[in-house]
This record gives C-alpha cells, sequence and structure tokens, in this order.
C-alpha cells in the first residue's frame, strides 16, 4: 500500500481526515485539522508515523518501507480496540440503582485529575530555587 491508497482506504473507512496527516495526500475540502494528529512522512529515506500535539511532533516508529508505515497508520487510525465486555450482575445491579453514585465519583476523579495537571512536576529543580530564598 502507498499513501496516496491509505488515503483511499481511510475515507472509504470513514475515519475523519483531520485526525491524520499524510505526505502528499491532501484532506478533506474545508476540514480543519485539530492540533493533535497523528502523521505519516518520509525522513532521512525511511517512513515514520508520529503524533503532532501542541505544535510538537513526535515520531512514535519508523518503517524501512512505505508499504509498512502506511499499514500501520491504518492500523491506528481504524482499530475500534477491544469489544466491550458484558457488565456481570453486580455492575448491573450498581448502574441501575447508583447512577448519582456513580456520576459523583467520576465528576470527583475528573475533579483530581485537572486539579494534578495544573500542579507543576515534582522534583523540578527550578522550584526548589525559587523556594528557598538563600539560594
Amino acid at each position: 500500500m502507498d499513501r496516496h491508497q491509505l488515503c483511499e482506504a481511510l475515507s472509504a473507512a470513514g475515519v475523519p481526515a483531520g485526525l491524520y496527516e499524510i505526505a502528499d495526500c491532501p484532506g478533506s475540502p474545508g476540514c480543519p485539522r485539530p492540533e493533535d494528529r497523528l502523521y505519516l512522512e518520509k525522513q532521512a529515506g525511511e517512513w515514520v508515523m508520529g503524533v503532532q500535539q501542541r505544535g510538537m511532533r513526535t515520531v512514535l516508529e519508523r518503517f524501512p518501507d512505505e508499504d509498512q508505515a502506511c499499514r500501520s497508520l491504518y492500523a491506528e487510525l481504524t482499530d475500534g480496540g477491544p469489544p466491550p465486555s458484558p457488565l456481570t450482575p453486580e455492575e448491573t445491579e450498581e448502574l441501575l440503582h447508583d447512577s448519582e453514585g456513580i456520576q459523583r465519583r467520576a465528576r470527583e476523579q475528573l475533579a483530581r485529575a485537572l486539579e494534578a495537571a495544573r500542579q507543576p512536576p515534582r522534583g523540578d529543580a527550578g522550584q526548589h530555587a525559587r523556594d528557598d530564598p538563600g539560594r
């Protein structure tokens, strides 16, 4: 598979063109690309698949040829993940009778995660210097 065939295959699979960027393949007209997206391009004689986040590109995988790179990106963009497992009778009972509690716990977990994301990383050497005026 080459990158042009990949573009056609992704379109046929219903993958939104804004989720990826492929060298020399146009996206859907009028389809804005989100800030975060997967990309595929040739670099220094090899094919790379990566992710662009907040304007920075990170290589996820390198391939010796275009076919392997295209197949990998296709799999990444079309994999729906594992099928959902059926609920146990206990989980079903909890959902039916404690949906408010489940929602409350989910909101609490989200609030904790957002708060943790706002905190500076631990072990920041610059933070110690700011905390200790004697330095």
